[in-house]
């Protein structure tokens, strides 16, 4: 299952890390100078849980995001007591 979101399709991107030393000009230097170019990994959000897809409970990776978009239905909690706890109360 590839490290992407259901919803939103956010997945992982490539960039640079780009390191530079100096003093900016209008600081009164003669500039920034790269020293070095890195590859880097953008990782979204994604978070694993249960959801309600088609009427069926499973779960899915979605991006934090799409939470808060309001996305994601999620299952309504069960209010499942063991017998002996009913039995105990009675």
């Amino acid at each position: 299952m590839p490290r992407e979101c259901l919803f939103t399709k956010k997945r992982t991107r490539a960039g640079h890390r780009i390191a530079r030393r100096g003093k900016a000009k209008y600081l009164g230097g003669v500039g920034l100078k790269t020293t070095g170019i890195t590859k880097r990994k953008f990782k979204p959000n994604i978070q694993r849980l249960r959801a309600v897809i088609d009427g069926k409970i499973c779960r899915i990776k979605v991006s934090a995001k799409a939470i808060r978009m309001g996305l994601v239905v999620k299952p309504a909690r069960r209010d499942w007591k063991p017998p002996e706890a009913e039995a105990a109360q009675e």
